[in-house]
């Protein structure tokens, strides 16, 4: 029987300012997620993805209005961002910052002994990157540069896997992970996430585009309009949706 990792019951959240009244963001998510699994969320913009990955990872500026989010069983609502992320919750940003004045290296071994609790050697924690790196097919002399500074787009999303491949969490929240990357990028980042997986880890991944996805195994599709999921398949929703787009959806979201 498989063993469930995350489960989201009747979410609904809202930006923490603003009134519930005056527009609600999600509403009413349901999700589940068991290990070994790979899930998409795919829908229009605005839909609420974003918004879902943020409200998992305990993003302070949404704020949940009702229904649960458990992480291998445990009630994830009541836990910090970072204690999230000590749980082995990882999330890949859409749009990654640059932090000038901390190198790459620095930034990625003080979040491995952040998270794990234990402390990262300097020499085998270079070592490993440095594999990492080459898997990557990235200039190993980018792990002495300020995080992402003067990194081109593509470079800055490879220092996302790199982060995941870094940190190995249980559960990989990916947003967009492939967006503005050229073919053979996409492929990069697609080997890099399918280098991370395995039966004891899970991801759940938001993309406009579905090259990426040619190159992993999903098992499971949601699309979300409307901050609601409309629609749930296997790998043949994405085939239909790539031919036909989200308008025969509509009815469903209204």
């Amino acid at each position: 029987m498989a063993e469930t990792l995350l489960n989201i019951k009747g979410l609904h959240a809202t930006v923490a300012e603003r009134d519930e009244d005056k527009g609600e963001i999600l509403k009413g998510i349901d999700l589940k997620i068991d290990k070994g699994e790979i899930h998409v969320i795919m829908g229009p913009n605005g839909s609420g993805k974003s918004t879902l990955m943020n409200v998992i990872m305990g993003h302070p500026k949404y704020q949940v209005t009702s229904g649960s989010i458990e992480f291998e069983e445990k009630d994830l609502l009541s836990l910090k961002t970072f204690e999230r992320a000590r749980q082995g919750i990882f999330l890949s940003f859409q749009n990654p910052e640059e932090i000038p004045g901390i190198t790459v290296e620095n930034m990625l071994r003080s979040s491995k002994q952040a998270v794990t609790g234990e402390n990262q050697k300097i020499m085998k924690f270079r070592k490993e990157l440095k594999g990492s790196m080459e898997a990557l097919k990235m200039d190993t002399s980018y792990s002495q540069r300020y995080m992402n500074v003067g990194f081109s787009g593509g470079e800055k999303k490879r220092n996302e896997i790199l982060q995941l491949l870094t940190l190995n969490p249980k559960l990989a929240l990916l947003d967009e992970t492939d967006s503005g990357l050229d073919v053979d990028a996409v492929q990069i980042v697609s080997n890099g996430v399918n280098q991370f997986h395995n039966s004891e880890n899970s991801c759940l991944i938001i993309t406009h585009n579905t090259r990426i996805l040619e190159q992993l195994k999903v098992d499971k599709v949601h699309v979300l309009m409307k901050g609601r999921v409309v629609a749930e398949g296997g790998p043949e929703l994405i085939e239909k949706i790539d031919r036909e787009g989200f308008g025969f959806l509509q009815d469903s979201a209204e």
